[in-house]
C-alpha cells in the first residue's frame, strides 16, 4: 500500500510558547520509529489522556508527541515477519503518548513487540471501547484470581463505577460470575450501572467509615479512587479477599493501618496497565475476547467523537463528568 504524505494527528507540545495541543498535519517521518505501520480505525478516550492532553498531569516524558493511549486499526507495512498487510491489530499502553507517539492520529508507527493481534471474538470498534480502561478492570481481575479470589468469597465491589474503568469491570466482574456492588455517587446512574452488571448500587457512604476495621462484608474490589475510599474497603474485605487499586480519581493518599493486612489477610494489589508483561497482556486480552468479554459494550460506550471533539470530551472528563467510555473514531 502507498502511504500518505501527510495525515491529520492530534498532537501535543510544550515549549517557548506554552502547553498546547491540537490538530495538526504531518508527515509518517514525524513520528517515532517503530516496525509496524497502521491505518487507525479507533482510538478511545482515558483520563490519562485527558491529563495529557490538557497538561494537568505531567504524563508526557518527551514533546512533541501524538496523544492517545489506545490505538486499533490494519497493518499497513511492516519490517516484522509476524506482521503482514491487512492485519487487524491494537496496543494499550506500552508509552503511547507518553514517551512516543500514540493513537490520535491517522496512521500510527508502533513497535512491533507491544503490537497485539486482534483476537478473535472481538472487532476493531469492541477492542478501543474497552481499550486501557476494559484491560486494566480484566487485569485487576486476573491479578485477584491469580491470587486466590473466588466467587465464594463475596461479592467484588467496584468504586468509580460510573467511569470508563468501573463501568468495564462491573460487566467484565460479572460475566467472570462475580457479584458485583458498584458504589457510585451519582444515583441517577443506578439503572444503568444495573443494567451493566451490577447486583446492587451502593452510595459513597458505604465506604464511609474511617475506622481501620469494620464488619467485612466485601469479597474484595477494585478501587480506582484511592484516599479514604480505598481506606475503608480495605477495612471491609472479607479474611484473604482481595482488593486491586487502579486509580486516584479523588486522592493519591491511603489513609489506613497495617489491620486489614495481619488480621484479615486482606491482599492490596497494584494494577499498572502500561507496563504489563506481554504474556500476561495476551492473556488478558484473550480473556476479553471470550470468557470476559462484556456483554453490554454498546451500553458502556456512551459517546463517540473524531479528533475534532477530543478537547471537549478531556474538559468534560476532568471536570468529573465522565460517564462510560468515549470512542474516538479516524475519519
Amino acid at each position: 500500500m502507498t502511504l500518505p504524505t501527510t495525515f491529520t494527528a492530534f498532537r501535543v507540545h510544550n515549549d517557548h510558547a506554552g502547553y498546547r495541543s491540537g490538530i495538526e498535519t504531518i508527515a509518517l517521518e514525524a513520528l517515532n520509529p517503530g516496525q509496524v505501520v497502521i491505518k487507525t480505525a479507533y482510538s478511545s478516550v482515558n483520563y490519562k489522556d485527558a491529563l495529557a492532553g490538557t497538561g494537568e498531569g505531567k504524563i508526557l516524558r518527551k514533546f512533541p508527541l501524538v496523544g492517545g493511549i489506545d490505538v486499533a486499526g490494519h497493518v499497513v507495512a511492516s519490517t516484522d515477519p509476524a506482521f503482514r498487510e491487512g492485519d487487524a491489530v491494537l496496543v494499550t499502553g506500552c508509552g503511547l503518548s507518553e514517551t512516543r507517539d500514540g493513537g490520535y492520529a491517522e496512521y500510527a508507527r508502533l513497535e512491533a513487540k507491544w503490537v497485539i493481534p486482534l483476537p478473535a471474538g472481538l472487532s476493531l470498534r469492541e477492542s478501543m471501547i474497552l481499550g486501557t480502561a476494559g484491560f486494566t478492570a480484566a487485569l485487576a481481575l486476573f491479578r485477584m484470581r491469580e491470587n486466590r479470589q473466588t466467587p465464594d468469597l463475596g461479592p467484588l465491589a467496584v468504586t468509580g463505577a460510573t467511569g470508563g474503568v468501573g463501568s468495564l469491570a462491573v460487566d467484565i466482574f460479572s460475566k467472570a460470575g462475580f457479584d458485583v456492588h458498584a458504589i457510585s455517587g451519582k444515583p441517577e446512574n443506578t439503572d444503568y450501572l444495573k443494567a451493566i452488571g451490577a447486583r446492587e448500587v451502593l452510595g459513597r457512604d458505604a465506604l464511609a467509615t474511617t475506622r481501620p476495621m469494620e464488619t467485612a462484608r466485601f469479597g474484595g474490589g477494585l478501587d480506582n479512587v484511592g484516599g479514604p475510599m480505598l481506606a475503608s474497603l480495605l477495612a471491609q474485605t472479607v479474611p484473604y479477599g482481595n482488593v486491586a487499586t487502579a486509580g486516584l480519581a479523588a486522592s493519591a493518599d491511603l489513609p489506613t493501618t497495617v489491620m486489614p493486612f495481619i488480621i484479615r489477610g486482606v491482599s492490596l494489589l497494584g494494577v499498572a496497565s502500561a507496563g504489563t508483561a506481554r504474556d500476561i497482556r495476551d492473556a488478558v486480552w484473550q480473556h476479553l475476547a471470550s470468557d470476559w468479554k462484556p456483554a453490554h459494550l454498546d451500553a458502556i460506550c456512551t459517546r463517540e467523537t473524531t479528533l475534532d471533539g477530543l478537547s471537549e470530551v478531556f474538559r468534560t472528563m476532568l471536570a468529573g463528568g465522565s460517564f462510560g467510555r468515549t470512542l474516538v473514531r479516524m475519519g
